[in-house]
Formats: C-alpha cells, structure tokens, sequence
C-alpha cells in the first residue's frame, strides 16, 4: 500500500470515529430537542449525564480529519474550503452554539426560563450542525460542490437520521432506570426504520438527477458496503429486538463505517470528483510519510488517554449485555 493511500485510509478512519461518537453526541442534542413524554425531564438529565464528560473529546477526530486533508492533501483543502465555505461554516456555528447552550443550560438551573431557552438553542444546534456536515458530503460527492442541490439536501436529513439512530442505541445503556431504557429503545426501533426510509431518498434523486454518482453507487464497491449497511441495520433491529444493547452498539458502529466506506468507495479514485484524485492532490512523499509517522507517534498518546477516559466515564455499567425486559425490575 502506497503511503498516499495509506493516508486516505486514516483520514476515511477519522472520518468514521466522527461519525460514530460525534454523530452520537449529535444525535443526542437530536433526542435533547424532542423529548416527550411523562418522562421528559429524565431523559434530557440521562442525555446530559451521557454526553458531559466526553462532548468535548469527540471533535478530536474531526479535527485530526482537517489536519490530514490540509498536510497531505492541501490543494484538496483549499479547494473544500473554498467550495463548500457555506455549509461548513454553518456546520461549525451548530457546533460552536450547541457546547455554549450545553454549558449556559447547566448553570442556569436557578432560571427555569433560560433553561428552556438555552435547551431549544442546544437542540436545534445539534440538527444544524450534522446536516450541514451531510450536505458537505453531498455536495462534494457531486462534483460541482451544489450545496443546495436537493441530493447535498437529502443527504443532509440522512445524516442526521443516522445521528439519531447511533445516539439513541447508545444512550440505552446509559441509563439505569428500566422506562427510560425502554424509552431510548423505542427512539432506537423507530430512528432505524427511519435510516432505512431516508436512506432512499438520496438515491432516488441521484438516479434523477446525478446520473454520473449514481453510476458510482452501481460498482462493487460501493454495492457491497450499501449491501453491508442494509445488513448491519437488520443486525441492529434484531438486536434491539432482543434487548442486546452491546451488540447493537456494534452494529450501528459498523453500519456508520460501511455508509462512509460506500461513499469513499463510489468516487475512489477521486478524492473530490472531476477535480482531484488523491495522487493529484497529495504532498510529497516527504511530507506524507513524515504525517504518518508523527500520526503512530501521537496515536500512541491519543489512544490509551480515550480509552482511559471513556473507561472512566463510560465503564460497564452491569454485567453482560443484555438487558431486563422493562418489566424485569429483578
């Protein structure tokens, strides 16, 4: 494997830790907004309690993805940067307002009327932020950074469905209290149905209207990790059918990695289609084998102090991985 290539796998594996813990810290904003129900004030407590020690170390990976794009990939970068400023831009405003409605709802707590508003803020934020994101993606997939295309669109609402999906699968395990489990359990049941729903809408226009990517969705690659992805949803429905919440977990983690790997694998070998392939825009060999090595050397720090972190906070809750039936209170 050239070292071009191995850089593009680790920018794609940035990408995918994003998705996976970003998208759930999203999703979680996502459920925050539209929580219902006599329950209403737990389930935003267990999604406060569920986020707050690690809402911040999740934009580690975004950030680690912007360092390869622009060390190892630059005239990419500055084309991204420059074609899609719009939606990026409104993306890290979401970003930037949800942690400041996060924080100010936690200390406003002798204000009730500020607590509502800063949790609307928090919550709308948490939607703003992973469509802006998805209508990136979209717009870069069709080559002419179409921002307000209705594919950059759809995939904008995709990518929020799927945040909500990876965040309520996660937050079943989050919570002691057997209703509130049930309650994440149910958003989880529905916000899948929901992936799979949406998931047809961004195809259904790329058939139309973006004939050249939707030729992309047709090669091997790119069928077998759509393929993959309708499968590993089966696997999470089940799993959630069957209250193994660990599995589940798994599978909507894998899912997320075969979406993105789908997406990946529709442009290979163009990092931004019609404009660059990864050759055509990467650094010297220099540069890019200097980027890995630095990388395995901060990995080496990065990785033991995630996993010290998320063991800390995010430790085992009970034993096994199964759950209670919600009316199991043994």
């Amino acid at each position: 494997m050239t070292p071009v290539a191995l850089a593009a796998l680790v920018g794609l594996a940035a990408l995918v830790l994003y998705a996976v813990f970003g998208g759930a810290d999203f999703g979680g904003g996502v459920w925050d907004l539209l929580a219902s129900g006599p329950r209403r004030a737990e389930q935003r407590a267990a999604i406060t309690d569920a986020i707050g020690p690690v809402w911040e170390s999740n934009h580690v990976w975004l950030i680690f993805a912007i360092v390869i794009l622009f060390t190892c990939f630059p005239p990419a970068f500055a084309d991204l940067a420059t074609g899609l400023n719009a939606p990026l831009c409104f993306a890290l405003v979401g970003i930037v307002m949800r942690g400041t409605a996060f924080v100010f709802r936690n200390y406003a707590t002798d204000s009730p009327a500020l607590v509502s508003v800063w949790t609307v803020v928090f919550g709308i934020a948490s939607l703003v932020a992973p469509f802006w994101f998805g209508d990136a993606i979209g717009a870069l997939a069709t080559g002419r950074y179409a921002w307000l295309s209705p594919f950059a669109l759809s995939t904008g609402v995709f990518a929020v469905a799927v945040c909500a999906q990876i965040a309520a699968i996660f937050l079943i395990r989050e919570v002691e209290a057997p209703e509130l489990r049930e309650d994440f359990r149910t958003r989880a049941i529905f916000a899948t149905l929901a992936v799979w729903i949406i998931g047809v809408l961004p195809t259904a226009i790329a058939a139309r209207q973006e004939p050249a990517l939707f030729a992309a969705f047709l090669g091997p690659a790119a069928l077998a990790a759509i393929g993959a992805a309708f499968a590993l949803g089966l696997v999470v429905m089940f799993a959630l059918a069957r209250r193994q919440s660990f599995v589940a977990r798994i599978a909507v983690g894998c899912e997320a990695l075969a979406i993105l790997v789908g997406w990946f694998g529709a442009q290979a070998p163009a990092l931004i289609p019609g404009r660059y392939t990864y050759v055509q825009a990467a650094s010297s060999s220099a540069m890019i084998v200097a980027f890995l090595i630095a990388a395995l050397i901060g990995a080496v720090l990065l990785v033991p102090s995630m996993l010290l972190l998320f063991t800390v906070f995010k430790g085992p809750r009970r034993a096994g991985d199964a759950e209670p039936a919600p009316d199991d209170r043994s």
